[in-house]
């Protein structure tokens, strides 16, 4: 994802923006693992191979997204990794 995407992201929950970025692998501008968070519903987006998933809760892959939690628990603060939406560790 580039990071000048940033601008243009919304939260598809309750649109709001801007999203907060958290990158974890980051090469130029360009972020590969990360994650985006909604300070407005408290809901975090993984970043995974560079494209960012922003999908309703209902669409969500759920076993992905704790895997991705719990690889990069040491990586992302911790209202994403205990407080956030729709699931934490």
């Amino acid at each position: 994802m580039n990071k000048t995407m940033i601008d243009i992201l919304a939260c598809p929950i309750d649109k709001s923006h801007p999203l907060e970025l958290f990158e974890i692998k980051e090469n130029d501008n360009l972020v590969s693992e990360g994650a985006l968070f909604c300070p407005k519903c408290s809901r975090f987006y993984p970043i995974i191979e560079g494209i960012p998933i922003l999908l309703p809760d209902e669409l969500r892959d759920k076993k992905q997204e704790m895997e991705f939690l719990k690889n990069y628990k040491e990586n992302l603060p911790e209202k994403i990794i205990t407080e956030a939406n729709p699931w934490h560790l």
